[in-house]
């Protein structure tokens, strides 16, 4: 191959269409517009706009609740902890809190707390301290000859 003869793949590069340049263009005059009209002219914003009758959008009635208040967990799957602990990534010899996870990489952020979830197998013997876990993940860890202890969540005071 030389480089005269280097080209672009089928249909990779698109021509510019260029309007408004004569009749003969096939989008001269109107630019492809029509005649007349919003649309048109330059600056039109009709996104949602039915012409003066109330839009669809605000026909419909509003639907849900967002809990400002809400938890979010960042979840981590035993697989993926069973995986960290075959690297060397993760130190079993003690117990494992949300700041090791943090630390070894299994997650970015503990955010509200770390959830267990029981995604993959595990075989070590793991003394986690975690703030949530599912009934199946805390299962598979004692049976692997582990535990999970969990934290308890900081009670609201009452009024």
């Amino acid at each position: 191959m030389k480089l005269h003869e280097l080209r672009d793949n089928e249909g990779a590069a698109r021509k510019k269409k260029r309007v408004a340049r004569g009749p003969g263009s096939g989008k001269g005059k109107t630019a492809g517009r029509g005649i007349k009209g919003q649309k048109s002219r330059s600056g039109v914003a009709l996104n949602g706009y039915e012409g003066g009758q109330m839009p669809l959008y605000r026909r419909l009635p509003k639907r849900g609740f967002s809990k400002p208040n809400r938890k979010e967990w960042a979840v981590v799957n035993l697989g993926l902890i069973q995986k960290f602990v075959d690297a060397g990534k993760l130190d079993i010899s003690g117990a494992i809190d949300e700041a090791a996870l943090v630390a070894a990489g299994l997650t970015n952020h503990a955010r509200d707390g770390i959830r267990i979830l029981a995604k993959g197998e595990i075989t070590a013997k793991l003394n986690l301290a975690v703030s949530g876990a599912s009934k199946t993940a805390v299962e598979a860890v004692e049976k692997a000859g582990g535990t999970i202890t969990l934290k308890a969540a900081p009670v609201a005071a009452a009024e």
